[in-house]
């Protein structure tokens, strides 16, 4: 901490900048790893126990009154009010098979909660990618910065040299530091949103071909 101090008292504008930056993306980083740790583990819970209760009702309409008890990061049930939803008459959309409807419908309502999901990945990889360049820059300007703090005075030792240099030296640690959970989290949230995109696929095929069938059953 009285490295920290001390660089940061040393520093010029430049070094103070790039301190900020790492803290700024630190401080982002943590908070969508919170949030997003806390919203698939919801998400990957209520999907499991939504699906099935889905499945155990007697029609449409019961199931999506089971999904929406369950349901609270609202995976699962975009997927079933996409496939109920009328098709509007005098459209391009109303032109195609009922089947192509069907499955444009999902595939849109997929597409949407995923997004959803997938939501703060970008940041995590960006600060996972980054903050350890932005540290590595730190370190040598202030290596740049104490030397040439070190020449205007006449004299070099390696006691003022080695004070200066460790304590850029941490800017690299820095950056690491920021970097790793960033990269950890990324990879951990996104095996989690993959398991989901999984699952969605698979409870979306299975409706498809269930309306299918209703409405086959519905027209013999």
């Amino acid at each position: 901490m009285d490295s920290l101090i001390q660089y940061w008292e040393q520093g010029d504008a430049i070094g103070r900048a790039v301190a900020i930056g790492l803290l700024l993306m630190s401080v982002g980083a943590w908070v969508v790893i919170f949030w997003k740790g806390w919203l698939l583990r919801r998400a990957r819970r209520d999907l499991m126990l939504a699906s099935a209760a889905f499945w155990r009702a007697s029609d449409l309409a019961a199931g999506r009154q089971a999904v929406a008890e369950i349901d609270r990061e609202a995976v699962l049930l975009p997927l079933i009010d996409a496939a109920s939803e009328p098709v509007a008459s005098g459209t391009m959309e109303a032109r195609a098979l009922p089947e192509a409807q069907l499955t444009r419908r999902l595939r849109d309502s997929l597409h949407d909660v995923l997004m959803r999901l997938q939501a703060g990945q970008v940041l995590l990889a960006s600060v996972g990618s980054v903050s350890p360049f932005v540290g590595l820059f730190g370190t040598v300007w202030g290596i740049y910065h104490a030397m040439m703090g070190i020449a205007s005075e006449g004299s070099v030792s390696i006691d003022k040299v080695a004070g200066p240099v460790g304590e850029a030296l941490i800017m690299t640690a820095a950056g690491l530091a920021v970097a790793i959970p960033a990269v950890l989290a990324y990879n951990v949230f996104g095996k989690l949103v993959s398991a989901c995109e999984a699952d969605l696929e698979g409870f979306a095929h299975d409706l498809r071909e269930t309306l299918l069938g209703v409405q086959a059953r519905s027209r013999d």
